[in-house]
């Protein structure tokens, strides 16, 4: 018998041979979102940006592009994000002003730290000056307002040179 069961947000498989033995596998929401990916080849990009307006429309060029998005709208979502699962997480799109607290140079710092290969396009309207200074070697600078082809060439760049890199 093979039973399912969600509890503290993870997912459990219960198998029960016969009634001496008994095996149980539990796995995380992010377990199962990294082996989804693997399965199906799709690419995640995590995606930070505190403006509604421009998450979405960011949001809806990834995902026409392609690419499956999970997103932020805030550092510290983000870098829990990466911190459960930066593996699964192909590439960073993030907004460098958040708003108050961290910025978008502090999550790819981190994303960096626990991925060095993780691509990162930072997005802004006012602070590329700060990019040679700021930003993650190899990274790429998009200046706000863009045109989506813009956003999709500089992530998918990265993440093709990240893959071959390989």
């Amino acid at each position: 018998m093979v039973s399912l069961t969600a509890a503290a947000a993870a997912l459990q498989l219960l198998q029960e041979r016969d009634q001496n033995e008994r095996a149980v596998i539990a796995l995380t929401p992010a377990d199962i979102m990294k082996e989804a990916h693997i399965m199906t080849n799709v690419i995640l990009v995590l995606l930070v940006e505190d403006e509604p307006m421009l998450l979405m429309n960011a949001q809806d060029t990834l995902q026409d592009g392609g690419f499956e998005v999970l997103d932020a709208s805030n550092a510290q979502d983000a870098i829990r994000a990466l911190e459960t699962d930066a593996d699964a997480i192909a590439g960073l799109v993030t907004d460098v002003r958040l708003g108050s607290g961290s910025t978008g140079w502090d999550v790819a710092r981190r994303a960096r730290e626990l991925k060095p290969t993780m691509p990162v396009v930072y997005m802004t309207a006012e602070s590329a000056e700060e990019w040679s200074a700021q930003g993650v070697p190899k990274s790429i600078l998009v200046q706000k307002p863009f045109a989506p082809a813009q956003l999709l060439a500089a992530i998918s760049t990265l993440i093709n040179e990240a893959s071959t890199a390989l």
